[in-house]
């Protein structure tokens, strides 16, 4: 869908500079995207190197371990229908933890496994379960505790004050996991998923 969309922009585009007779300037334009595209990502390259860094070092010393504990009983909270010593919700705390960290890379995989784990829960696998539904919400609005990506490319594009973002970051991304877990709790109750599995296995 994207690959559509992108070429949909380009096309239109093209159609708008030989309509109006500039051309010349949107070569001229999208040469100095690219160029200006290089420049950002290669300033990149060094800051997300350092905070990368930085964040390995608290991995391997155990702050995200500690995080994930310490976010547990809200855990257990947010998904009632996961019991509490299935692995989803390890997985679903490690994820949290690299995620308000700024461990992006990290945050993928174990968000996957998390998933996977949520999936061996479901009883209907071809539908996405209300504890899949809310850990998506959260995950996507993922409250920052650290913006290093925000940061690098602040950093990148010349920002006097790269760091001054982090309150607001924190600030932003709260509200929104708050607005994500309200709408999905306040959706569940039209899903009741319970009854349904209920009257599946008596059906059956």
């Amino acid at each position: 869908m994207l690959n559509w969309i992108w070429l949909g922009l380009m096309a239109v585009a093209l159609v708008v500079a030989a309509v109006t007779g500039t051309p010349d300037n949107l070569t001229a334009g999208a040469i100095d995207g690219a160029t200006t595209a290089v420049q950002i990502s290669l300033g990149l390259v060094g800051i997300m190197a350092l905070w990368l860094g930085i964040m390995r070092v608290a991995e391997k010393a155990g702050l995200v371990a500690l995080l994930s504990r310490l976010i547990a009983p809200v855990l257990r909270r947010l998904f009632p229908a996961v019991p509490a010593d299935h692995p989803a919700i390890g997985a679903i705390a490690m994820s949290l933890a690299a995620n308000a960290l700024g461990l992006n890379n990290a945050a993928t995989p174990l968000g996957i496994k998390a998933m996977e784990e949520l999936q061996s829960l479901n009883p209907r696998p071809s539908t996405a379960t209300n504890a899949m539904v809310t850990f998506l919400s959260v995950l996507t609005a993922g409250v920052q505790l650290i913006p290093a990506t925000a940061i690098g490319v602040l950093v990148a594009s010349g920002s006097r004050m790269p760091t001054s973002i982090i309150g607001t970051t924190l600030v932003a991304t709260a509200a929104g996991t708050t607005a994500g877990v309200v709408a999905a709790f306040a959706l569940q109750r039209f899903f009741p998923e319970r009854e349904e599995a209920d009257d599946e296995q008596g059906a059956a």
